[in-house]
């Protein structure tokens, strides 16, 4: 009973950020965490991911030196930091965990997700 709660979505300006959260529970273990975002018309695209240990990290070319994706496994909470926002980024914002523990970019190798977040960043 794997569950995933995303929250910290909102209304912003260009330019400015947003932090986002995503609360774990139930018995997973090692897994990797990933942040997804699908905009209306759009297939889901990765964002960024971050192994088990929270040392390995990757991101999409668009959003790297803007995103930073982290972890506290004492919380069981990941984060996606959102700086430096454009209304290109306005998307759902999906937190996702792989329970097999791969540095993946796929959307079907995650088995687990949260609800989705809006992020709206306005021009």
């Amino acid at each position: 009973q794997v569950q995933l709660v995303e929250s910290g979505g909102g209304l912003v300006q260009a330019g400015g950020s947003l932090r986002l959260s995503c609360a774990v529970s139930g018995r997973i273990f090692l897994y990797t965490m990933g942040w997804f975002r699908q905009a209306p018309g759009k297939e889901r695209e990765f964002v960024t991911a971050i192994n088990w240990s929270g040392r390995t990290t990757d991101y999409v070319d668009s959003v790297k030196g803007r995103f930073t994706i982290s972890r506290d496994n004492a919380k069981n909470t990941g984060y996606l930091q959102m700086d430096s926002l454009k209304p290109e980024d306005t998307a759902v914002y999906y937190c996702a965990a792989d329970r097999n523990g791969r540095m993946t970019r796929t959307v079907d190798d995650y088995e687990y997700w949260g609800q989705g977040t809006q992020v709206t960043v306005s021009s």
